[in-house]
């Protein structure tokens, strides 16, 4: 796993001398196999401009639950 992390490098694995699965890193994968939309990379490079590609999922629960309380506080009045 290592090797193809850091090398990119990709493994093919037989099971009775037939091919059956690939290790290859996901970077590798989403680059090759599943390149994101361009929406996506759009989204990713806003993301990474404002510093949101930082936030850890704690932080984002905390917004997504403020969120809710001012959108059920608004809805209420």
């Amino acid at each position: 796993m290592r090797r193809a992390i850091q090398e990119n490098e990709r493994f093919i694995v037989d099971r009775r001398g037939e091919p059956s699965v690939i290790i290859m890193s996901v970077k590798d994968y989403i680059d090759t196999i599943a390149p994101a939309e361009d929406w996506l990379k759009k989204a990713h490079a806003h993301a990474a401009k404002n510093g949101l590609d930082k936030l850890k999922q704690v932080d984002i629960n905390d917004i997504i639950s403020s969120t809710r309380k001012k959108t059920i506080n608004h809805a209420i009045k």
